[in-house]
């Protein structure tokens, strides 16, 4: 029932991440196109080369806000590496420490001693 729950959650989540991939690279470009005309805008030192990155750096900011929604897909993507993390995961046995590190040793001896 587990693995069920998980090939659900992963399914969705797959189907989430897809629907959100043109949104999310959307947003990657603008944003990328963002951090380009802040860094030529504090550059240049005309005032209407200024106002003209200004104006390109609020074009670029109103296509990375109109992606927002693609944030929806990165938290999908997430899901399915906890997802794919969970599913991946091999049930180990942990064996019990003891906390006298003599303990193997005095057993080891008795066997030997047996013998």
């Amino acid at each position: 029932m587990k693995k069920f729950g998980l090939l659900l959650a992963g399914g969705i989540a797959a189907c989430v991440l897809l629907v959100n991939v043109g949104p999310m690279i959307g947003l990657a470009i603008s944003l990328v196109i963002l951090y380009f005309v802040f860094k030529q805008f504090m550059k240049t030192e005309s005032t209407s080369r200024k106002i003209v990155w200004g104006l390109i750096g609020l074009a670029a900011l109103a296509a990375s806000v109109s992606n927002i929604p693609s944030i929806v897909g990165v938290a999908a993507a997430y899901v399915l590496y906890l997802v794919y993390k969970k599913w991946t995961e091999s049930k180990k046995t942990v064996m019990k420490e003891e906390a006298d590190p003599f303990v193997s040793f005095e057993r080891q001896w008795a066997d030997l001693e047996r013998s």
